[in-house]
């Protein structure tokens, strides 16, 4: 048997800031938008959080108020403009967990909280 993975799933509270935000900062496309669940090309998709795990626990109004983004999960992007990328994180409001730091490996990469508090990682492409 082979299992083929086709996207990752990240809760989100409000769908219409999550789109914006990862649509117009961070530039991507979307591939599919469901209302609840929107899917952006490259293997991203934000579902509202109440909604799926209502899917999943069968429960009304099952976490509402529980917070998103535990610091379990790191949203990976690359660019070939960090400096570029950095500079509209910032305009959008959203602060840098740190600078651009150069890692271990060699790669120059920043990372930031989404509207959700998820961890946000841009890296230079190399």
């Amino acid at each position: 048997m082979k299992i083929t993975h086709v996207d990752t799933i990240v809760f989100v509270r409000d769908m219409a800031i999550s789109v914006a935000f990862y649509r117009d900062v961070l530039g991507q496309t979307v591939r599919s938008d469901f209302g609840t669940i929107v899917m952006f090309e490259g293997g991203l998709t934000i579902h509202a959080g109440v909604d799926l795990l209502e899917k999943v626990y069968k429960t009304p109004g099952a976490f509402a108020d529980e917070p998103r983004g535990r610091d379990n999960l790191d949203i990976y992007f690359e660019t070939d403009d960090l400096d570029g990328a950095l500079a509209a994180v910032v305009a959008s409001g959203a602060a840098p967990i740190h600078p651009i730091e150069t890692q271990t490996w060699g790669q120059r990469v920043f990372r930031f909280r989404d509207p959700d508090g998820h961890i946000v990682e841009i890296g230079d492409r190399r």
